[in-house]
């Protein structure tokens, strides 16, 4: 049984929007589908949710699917005809018509806190201006700095500016609805600022009736400043570096990568690597050595998955793409030495649940067994497992298909979807019996399995026991 520990999360889009290629990018190892809820209609994202839902894994499932809400995002709105801006050049930025030499921008952004001065970056900075006047809360007139034609539904930055936008715009909450009923199982959240962000999506899901987790996108200087509390807010975090590298200088970029992959891991929360990861592909079908050394670089840093956006969605290539990332996450899997990993990570719990697993994950490593069993229903105690990034094979045994898909973007968790078992003693049986099936341990070979008893009870992790494989 030979799994890649890191994760592959590919984005839909027009390049994939046939049964075959997206079946086909499964087959070459994607776990997850994300959604980018961001562009096209109603009826364009429900044609993406019901192509991935009718894929495969070999398991027999089918993959996650991440619903990815476009937030508060300010964007290009209303241009009849592509804007051609000259350096030197006026121009007004405005949520109101106004008419001639005037970029309209979305609604409902407020520009109290913008002053002469400050800067204003168009499409990933591409384009960029200073700001001349503050005219009014909803009006700024702009002197042009790098010039370049603007067009519809390009971001608009304000680097160090905190603006009065809402976490949720009507749009999100139309899309997130339409991602729950279609079984998204896992919601980003794009553009968080505070932990808050949570409390205010927690709540929109309850309402309607479900339980999906909640990744934090970090891509805001104010996410950056409050990271830790973000962190321990959210079920997820996600490194969306395009928007990061606009809102923040460049160079800050890959220590802030590296600080969110550590202290995610740290706290037990799958933590995803995105934006230009395979860029150049989009048009061509060999990467650049820059790209895959920051893939190799990512995966050595421990990140838990990798997620890919224009290069599926709307690149030449898409499956090459994959086969691509899926041979660079091999080759650096297979060069690391998960032994000295693992003892790397250090021994600090925050409660029980944490020095099981830990204590489950040195009972491998001492013992040198390859095979780490957990029997879950909510995930927390596979979660917890992979925090420690054991050298053992980590398989989360769940009678819960939405837990399975969930876990199937976290490092290492091999997901296997179980019958429902109502007492310990049965543990051992259903191991094995899927042991057996899989074909995964040879007769007499040892695995080491933990979980929670009484079972069924969502935070339990108390017990860690060593069984030989009959």
């Amino acid at each position: 049984m030979e799994i890649s520990r890191t994760k592959v999360i590919a984005t839909v889009g027009p390049s994939c929007s046939t049964f075959k290629i997206v079946q086909s990018l499964v087959d070459r190892g994607v776990n997850c589908f994300r959604v980018n809820l961001s562009h096209g209609t109603a009826e364009d994202k429900q044609s993406y949710f019901d192509l991935i839902k009718s894929t495969r894994l070999p398991s027999g499932g089918r993959p996650a699917i991440l619903g990815d809400l476009a937030g508060p995002k300010i964007r290009v709105s209303g241009l009849e005809s592509d804007y051609e801006l000259k350096e030197g050049d006026v121009v007004t930025i405005s949520n109101e018509e106004i008419g001639k030499n005037t970029i309209p921008v979305s609604k409902g952004v407020k520009f109290q806190k913008v002053d002469a001065g400050a800067q204003i970056l168009i499409n990933d900075g591409r384009i960029a201006l200073e700001v001349v006047k503050h005219v009014s809360n909803s009006t700024l007139e702009c002197r042009t700095i790098v010039a370049g034609a603007v067009e519809n539904r390009k971001g608009v930055n304000f680097p160090g500016v905190a603006l009065d936008v809402p976490s949720l715009t009507e749009q999100d909450e139309q899309d997130l609805e339409l991602a729950l009923k279609n079984g998204a199982d896992w919601i980003a959240l794009s553009f968080v600022r505070t932990p808050h962000d949570y409390d205010l999506v927690r709540s929109r899901v309850r309402n309607l009736g479900f339980a999906v987790p909640i990744m934090a996108k970090i891509e805001k200087w104010e996410a950056v400043q409050n990271l830790d509390g973000i962190i321990d807010a959210f079920d997820a975090v996600m490194v969306a570096r395009g928007d990061l590298g606009v809102e923040l200088p460049l160079e800050r970029v890959p220590l802030i990568q590296k600080e969110v992959i550590d202290k995610a891991t740290q706290a037990g929360k799958p933590v995803v690597i995105a934006t230009q990861i395979l860029d150049s592909m989009t048009d061509r079908p060999v990467p650049t050595r820059a790209e895959v050394s920051d893939i190799a670089n990512a995966i050595l840093d421990g990140a838990d998955a990798l997620m890919v956006t224009g290069e599926t969605a709307m690149g030449k290539f898409p499956k090459k793409v994959i086969q691509v990332l899926t041979r660079v996450i091999e080759e650096t899997e297979s060069a690391i030495n998960y032994q000295d990993y693992y003892i790397s990570r250090g021994n600090k719990h925050l409660n029980t649940a944490q020095a099981i697993s830990h204590a489950a994950c040195s009972v491998a490593h001492d013992q040198d067994i390859k095979i780490l069993i957990t029997m879950t229903h909510s995930g927390s105690t596979a979660r917890m497992v992979s925090r420690y990034r054991p050298a053992a094979r980590i398989i989360a045994m769940t009678p819960i298909e939405e837990i399975s898909r969930q876990l199937s973007i976290v490092w290492g968790i091999m997901p296997i979807v179980i019958n429902e078992y109502n007492l310990s003693s049965e543990i051992q049986d259903v191991a094995n019996a899927v042991l057996s099936r899989e074909e995964i341990l040879k007769k007499d070979e040892k695995y080491v399995i933990t979980g929670g008893v009484p079972v069924g009870v969502p935070g339990t992790t108390n017990y860690v026991s060593v069984f030989k494989f009959a």
